[in-house]
């Protein structure tokens, strides 16, 4: 008699295979993304569907936001970038294509644009962005370029297409444009027949889904039950980004951006079913550098395109790379053994603290896992929710402007009412340095700032700073006291 059980052995194989694939992913792995950088390239212009919050356009002067690009670049121009910035930044581990439309409704753009880098930059991890619907027809391309990872953009699972008809105008289907209910129920068809194909081959699935208030965020716990079922590795849920600066569709009527509070609510609906993306940034299509930075002003056409192909390999310089990447490691191994394992990735406030009951920290930071950023210069905070048992990362929150814009920027206002409305709901700031009048406003919403910490792990001062104020002895005196 058979056995359709598979044994330890080949389960901890599996798990040892998932985790070299993602090991320095800083999109598929929280802990890699303060450590490797990432590039989009923007070879995929066109896209095949219509997205209620999304605006294809190149941005200007003031305008930095997802899905836009400064540019678009042909393969060719995208490799010999590529081989540039991995010769720049040799902590450059993945490639990307997602947009500024969609890679596979530009196939041939987008599996040039691979092939290339398969031969000229065989150490990067090659990473693509759909929504979906061409996935079925592309897999094959897919597998024989070595692209393990795909990202699939999938916002409601409703088989009536009455959640998805609200997202999506139209699809291109068959040459033609579809509209509504039908052309909802087509897009999920082939999003979850894709999805399966994917993950049966062995490739990470990481999906997006947007959450828009008022739309689908009862929808989004049942896209994690499915997602779950199809073999997902990671869910993504980001929230919608509806200024009417933006010119989408929602922008233009008035839908409401999902705040910070409703995307916590929505990951502790999703969490217990799915693996869930915590330190997403939504990226621009053109990113370069560490996630939740964009060096992408450093590297203009102008500084890469006269090169030869033989000076451009000799810059990227695999050798030196990996190098680089050695030393990231056993910085990263040393981050671990400090850090103390205090953190658990996907937990409940009963496995974080023993009354159940946690505190919201936010943390400044530079990168490398360390309180290395001054309050004045951030411009976003990592968020973590901790108890007395255990902490786990929560989230990323950004602001418009740091509370010091710098000595050519100053007009001598300071943005404290942004950064008191982010951190609202949190209890205590761990950063590097803070001066007095901002600590003083914070003070005002309760928020316990503390620069103690400066230059020590993450994790480790998070778990630590956490018990000192609210689980000690002394800290619960104080507060019976007040």
């Amino acid at each position: 008699m058979s056995c359709s059980c598979t044994s330890s052995s080949s389960q901890e194989s599996i798990q040892e295979e998932v985790m070299a694939k993602i090991n320095n992913h800083p999109c598929y792995s929280e802990g890699a993304h303060q450590h490797y950088a990432r590039i989009h390239v923007a070879v995929a212009p066109a896209c095949n569907i219509q997205c209620n919050y999304c605006n294809r356009k190149y941005d200007c002067s003031n305008e930095s936001r997802p899905g836009v690009t400064s540019g678009k670049l042909s393969p060719e121009e995208a490799v010999k970038k590529i081989l540039y910035v991995g010769g720049e930044i040799q902590q450059l581990s993945v490639v990307g294509i997602a947009g500024p439309g969609d890679a596979l409704a530009n196939p041939e753009k987008t599996f040039k644009t691979f092939k290339m880098l398969y031969e000229k930059a065989p150490d990067l991890k090659m990473c693509l962005s759909t929504n979906g619907l061409m996935l079925p027809e592309y897999i094959d391309q897919i597998v024989k370029y070595n692209v393990d990872h795909v990202t699939v953009t999938i916002n409601s699972v409703d088989e009536t297409g009455e959640v998805g008809s609200k997202i999506y105008p139209w699809i291109l289907w068959n040459h033609k444009k579809v509209f509504g209910k039908e052309a909802a129920k087509i897009l999920l068809q082939r999003q979850l027949e894709g999805i399966k194909m994917l993950t049966d081959r062995g490739i990470l699935v990481k999906a997006n889904s947007v959450l828009i208030p008022g739309v689908n965020e009862h929808e989004l716990p049942n896209v994690a039950k499915k997602l779950k079922e199809l073999g997902v590795f990671l869910h993504n849920i980001m929230p919608l980004l509806s200024k009417p600066e933006f010119g989408t569709y929602y922008g233009l009527n008035g839908q409401e951006s999902a705040t910070d509070q409703e995307v916590m609510a929505a990951q502790e609906a999703c969490g217990m079913d799915m693996k869930l993306m915590s330190h997403c940034r939504q990226c621009r299509a053109d990113a370069v550098g560490l996630i939740g930075e964009d060096r992408g002003d450093e590297f203009t056409k102008d500084t890469f395109m006269n090169m030869e192909w033989e000076d451009l390999t000799k810059k990227y310089d695999i050798s030196a790379r990996a190098q680089k990447h050695q030393v990231i490691e056993n910085w990263r191994a040393a981050l671990d053994v400090a850090n103390e394992k205090v953190k658990i990735a996907q937990a409940s406030k009963e496995q974080l603290s023993s009354t159940g009951v946690t505190k919201l920290v936010a943390v400044t930071t530079a990168g490398e896992g360390t309180i290395n950023l001054h309050f004045g210069n951030a411009k976003e905070f990592l968020i973590y929710e901790a108890g007395d048992k255990a902490i786990k990362f929560v989230m990323h929150r950004k602001v418009e402007n740091p509370y010091c814009k710098g000595p050519e920027d100053c007009d001598g206002s300071y943005p404290i009412e942004d950064i008191k409305n982010t951190l609202k709901d949190v209890d205590l700031l761990l950063t590097e340095k803070i001066g007095g009048c901002p600590m003083d406003e914070l003070k005002s919403i309760n928020l316990i700032c503390d620069d103690s910490y400066a230059l020590q792990p993450i994790e480790k001062s998070v778990f630590a700073a956490v018990q000192k104020y609210f689980y000690s002895e002394n800290s619960k005196s104080e507060h019976e006291l007040g």
